[in-house]
């Protein structure tokens, strides 16, 4: 062993020591591996940062842009919505949630996927009578078994793409994983939905760690396309389906009925005044194909009075100077910002707003704020929304752009709830952001231009079109993986270099493999799934990929079933909640400890060697 070589041996040995650790965030370790081998010498100081270059890293960053655009739109909530049944049995509604979990992380970052499928997962636990944990704990391993199909599904996907276009000119293609991805993530699938009730420990822990508002009050606006027009009202709430939610009554023609009959018909233009708690209301306009009255677009038209309100209003905020109450609307539209968010406020006492309505604020026109619903302690108002009188202690959901929200509050005497994430569906966002994600997709997969190009256009139309705003573009993106990702590819390639990483295979191939190349397959996929396990996958893929090229070498055999290899090894860490931020993600809220995974992990694990180990020899022989 040369002095390089033992210089990189010595600072990876150290790397993955403060992975294991975790006393520092993954991205520092390994900024800070990437520093010493350029201060060692392993690494020439300006090609240092030419890791964040990488075609890669540029992707990974476009795919979580692009993954925030449908998570926002609520694109994603209506294709739950439409493909979980409601009367199915517990196996087969499972069965469908952690299936929709995998297809969903072929295309979106599978944290992102698993975020917005936890609170269908603990409805559908507690619609059945399960621990959370039981229906969590496939739903994470799920997600993390569809990443393996496509080359955008998980990060270490692109690295070692990255790795193979080194080696032999070329990346893998968009669904060149597919083949043995798709086989393993089917297996596994059906493995975890049909053992998880015996393997995953009932216990019902922190499954509402999640803190509850109680009910809010809103009102939607039936329109002629809605699916509620022309239903009953029994009918209408036989599509809520899990969501906890009833109708209180129907405005219409600006006369309010109130606890109408369950037999009464629901007519295009009437308005539904609903009761849903806030993480249901998505739910429930995506099953109703209804909008929130008081968004925007729905607003009634204004009376001669509010007409003149608004001039007055408008001429005051040009005539305010900068800062001064009332120039609300100056202050949200000046900044350039189409950015626009719900936010929960409490009303405080004597505050200002107490005893006064959205209408006599003039919200809309003079702060840019709608008032979506409201939330008064049990209490039921017969007011018409915008007409209510706030209280002290009412819950308001508001929408508006952070500056005016933040004006709103600070003059009037609310206070910010703790944020969490609250989406309200707007289908045309979400149309155009399956189109953008499908376009980038596409783009990539016939070979039009470079996975990264493609996917960077994708971003440019997301910010174009607002279904992810300019100024939360960086926002979408996860920094610490990305600096993590650009951090370790020159590390990486020094392995190569000095020499380190076919040292490290004919290691591999001479004690374990004796030579034997589905062996030697054989062992890089364990060791790379071991290693999975114990540290970040997107650094076990780094670390791995030369070793593989380096055994494949030795051996005289194609590259590709190895790399492969690393793919699949660096997806599937099943054994501790530390491998993936997905199996962190279910830790508290399924009342897991660290021992619990491996019940169903480890069998699960074993079914990925099963499976993947021959049909990597089928589709990519040595």
């Amino acid at each position: 062993m040369t002095v390089d070589q033992g210089l990189i041996l010595l600072i990876l040995v150290s790397a993955m020591a403060l992975f294991l650790w975790g006393r520092f965030r993954h991205d520092i370790v390994a900024l800070g591996a990437l520093l010493a081998c350029v201060l060692a010498g392993l690494i020439d100081p300006s090609r240092a940062f030419a890791g964040f270059g990488h075609p890669a890293v540029i992707t990974v960053a476009c795919v979580l842009v692009l993954s925030r655009g449908l998570q926002n739109s609520g694109a994603v909530d209506v294709i739950a919505r439409r493909a979980m049944p409601s009367r199915a049995g517990p196996m087969v509604s499972m069965g469908v949630l952690v299936a929709l979990g995998a297809v969903l992380s072929g295309f979106m970052n599978n944290v992102g996927a698993m975020a917005l499928l936890m609170p269908v997962a603990v409805r559908l636990a507690g619609r059945f009578d399960l621990a959370p944990g039981q229906v969590l704990m496939p739903l994470a391993f799920g997600t993390i078994l569809g990443g393996m199909t496509t080359l955008i599904g998980t990060p270490p996907n692109l690295i070692v793409a990255g790795f193979r276009a080194d080696v032999t000119g070329e990346a893998f293609a968009m669904f060149d994983f597919a083949p043995v991805g798709l086989a393993v993530a089917a297996a596994g699938v059906a493995l975890v939905v049909l053992t998880s009730r015996f393997l995953v420990p009932a216990k019902r822990a922190s499954a509402e760690d999640e803190f509850s508002t109680g009910a809010y009050m809103t009102e939607a606006r039936v329109g002629e396309k809605s699916r509620a027009a022309g239903l009953t009202l029994r009918q209408v709430e036989e599509l809520f389906g899990d969501a906890d939610a009833q109708v209180l009554a129907i405005v219409r023609h600006d006369v309010r009925i109130t606890a109408p009959h369950r037999r009464r018909k629901v007519l295009a233009g009437d308005v539904l005044v609903l009761e849903a708690d806030v993480g249901a209301l998505p739910d429930v306009l995506n099953a109703l194909g209804v909008r929130l009255e008081e968004r925007g677009s729905s607003k009634p038209p204004a009376t001669a009075a509010e007409k003149r309100e608004s001039a007055d209003q408008a001429q005051l905020a040009r005539d305010a100077k900068p800062g001064a109450e009332g120039g609300g609307e100056a202050r949200a539209r000046d900044d350039g910002s189409d950015e626009i968010v719900l936010r929960e406020y409490v009303v405080m006492p004597s505050a200002q707003l107490a005893g006064r309505s959205a209408t006599d604020l003039n919200l809309r026109t003079r702060f840019g704020i709608n008032l979506l619903a409201v939330s008064r302690d049990g209490q039921r108002s017969r007011a018409r929304l915008r007409t209510i009188k706030l209280r002290e202690g009412d819950l308001l959901l508001l929408e508006g752009a952070p500056e005016a929200l933040s004006d709103l509050a600070s003059d009037f005497g609310l206070a910010p709830l703790a944020e969490r994430e609250l989406r309200v569906p707007e289908p045309r966002k979400a149309i155009i952001a399956s189109v953008i994600m499908a376009g980038a997709v596409g783009g990539a997969a016939f070979g039009l231009v470079p996975a990264a190009v493609s996917f960077a256009l994708g971003v440019m139309a997301s910010m174009i079109t607002s279904t992810v705003p300019p100024r939360t573009v960086y926002q979408a993106i996860d920094w610490p993986v990305v600096v993590l990702l650009a951090a370790l590819i020159p590390v990486a390639g020094a392995m190569e270099t000095t020499g380190l990483a076919d040292l490290i295979a004919q290691g591999l191939i001479g004690t374990v493999a004796r030579g034997h190349g589905v062996l030697a397959l054989a062992a890089i996929l364990i060791v790379t799934m071991f290693l999975s396990d114990l540290m970040n996958n997107a650094a076990t893929a780094a670390v791995m990929c030369p070793v593989a090229i380096g055994a494949a070498t030795a051996l005289g055999v194609n590259p590709d079933a190895f790399l492969m290899a690393v793919a699949i090894g660096a997806s599937c860490a099943f054994l501790t909640p530390i491998g993936h931020q997905n199996n962190t993600l279910i830790l508290g809220p399924g009342g897991f400890s660290f021992g619990d995974y491996w019940r169903l992990g480890l069998p699960l694990e074993a079914l990925v060697v099963a499976v993947s180990l021959p049909l990597l020899l089928v589709v990519w022989p040595l």
